[in-house]
């Protein structure tokens, strides 16, 4: 027979049916074992759902609460042991709280909203509120497993509404319970005012709100939210229109590169944007498609002529050696060259004065100076190295994320 080993391999995905396939007791001993790999181990408790042998459960239990172990089988045994109610006064002690290990934390507070600690209310919302997908989804898993024991009621009464996070995690366990929530586009939280946006799933209650009298804020997600849906873009102009077209002005960020950046980032902005950028990607068409080869060569080309010795162009994951960018770099004798992805846009370590300047300028390239790179594109918000607020002009035009 196959051994457990053979089943699990490293170098590729495992054959989940056929671990499934073992027998559970076997499954269930080599999971206690701290000899085997934790990768091997988290496998064959997976392959445990539904099916734990009692006489195991308590090495296994053992494996759970055991901080020296991988917590990613720790996480797994939550999972699996996600019915043991007797676990609760464990998951509920403050050394849960203080578990230094890697999504631990998260994972004992969705065990306590599964096992129905309504106690854990508040905390799963904080954690449904997190920009990170994958704890958000911990706490929103919490929290719907606490309405289907104790009723949708019962959890917003325990939620109120005091708090952003609060209001986020009604909306959606309303939404989830089959609610309408567009009300909550007038939220003046936007993180909440966007979830609405993400939910509204009624074009003719979008309409009537736009026809009333309401905050313009909530008219723009209403015009997000029903693009989202119909996906009528003549439609969301016309409704852009009849606002009278509001958009957040920027002083000192040339037009050009205003069109540049809002059709780069208003698809993949952070849950905070201004609705206004995303209402102007809507009302604006992208730019052309650029050539990209075509557009270095022009570059390279004006260096030559102008008697501008350089290194080739090499783009932003080559010049980092991992990640994506919107920017190639030109190294010169004395400077770095950036030439944005995103336009004719070009500037320098040496921003003003650079010889390669007027080489550029002459070619047809907008050269971004030091005060438009400093301008900050207010209301923007774009992840960048775990920051997810406005940039400057400057990252936006030459941007790069490992």
């Amino acid at each position: 027979m196959t051994s457990i080993d053979d089943l699990i391999p490293f170098e590729r995905p495992y054959d989940a049916a056929a671990l499934r396939a073992r027998d559970a007791d076997e499954l269930a001993r080599y999971a206690a074992d701290p000899e085997r790999h934790w990768y091997r181990r988290r496998a064959c408790v997976e392959a445990l759902a539904g099916r734990v042998p009692e006489p195991h459960a308590p090495a296994l239990l053992d494996v759970l609460r055991n901080h020296g172990e991988t917590a990613e089988l720790r996480v797994a045994l939550l999972d699996l042991f996600a019915d043991r109610a007797e676990l609760l006064p464990w998951l509920r002690h403050p050394d849960r709280n203080r578990d230094g290990q890697y999504g631990l934390c998260q994972a004992f507070l969705k065990a306590r909203g599964v096992l129905g600690d309504r106690t854990a209310t508040a905390e799963l919302a904080t954690l449904a509120a997190h920009p990170w997908s994958r704890w958000r989804e911990f706490g929103e898993a919490g929290l719907d497993a606490l309405a289907d024991r104790h009723g949708l009621p019962a959890v917003l009464a325990d939620l109120g509404d005091a708090r952003p996070e609060d209001r986020l995690a009604r909306d959606r366990l309303r939404h989830r319970a089959g609610q309408d929530v567009t009300d909550s586009l007038a939220d003046p939280d936007r993180l909440v005012a966007h979830q609405a946006h993400t939910l509204a799933a009624d074009p003719e209650r979008l309409r009537a709100l736009l026809a009333s009298d309401r905050p313009v804020e909530a008219a723009l997600w209403a015009v997000c939210a029903l693009h989202r849906l119909t996906g009528d873009t003549a439609e969301a102009r016309a409704w852009d229109d009849r606002l009278g077209r509001p958009r957040v002005e920027v002083p000192g960020l040339p037009e050009e590169m205003r069109h540049a950046i809002v059709h780069e980032y208003a698809a993949r902005c952070e849950r905070d944007t201004d609705p206004r950028w995303r209402v102007e990607a809507l009302r604006t068409d992208p730019p052309a498609p650029v050539d990209a080869d075509g557009r270095l060569r022009r570059v390279t080309e004006a260096l030559e002529a102008a008697g501008i010795d350089f290194d080739p162009p090499v783009s932003a994951h080559e010049d980092n050696g991992e990640g994506e960018g919107t920017y190639h770099v030109i190294e010169l004798d004395e400077d770095s060259l950036f030439v944005s992805t995103l336009g004719p846009f070009a500037g320098g370590t040496d921003t003003d004065d650079a010889p390669a300047r007027p080489v550029l300028e002459g070619a047809g390239f907008r050269w971004v100076d030091q005060a438009t790179r400093d301008t900050v594109v207010t209301g923007l918000c774009v992840y960048y190295f775990g920051e997810r607020g406005p940039l400057k002009v400057d990252t936006l035009l030459f941007y790069w994320q490992d």
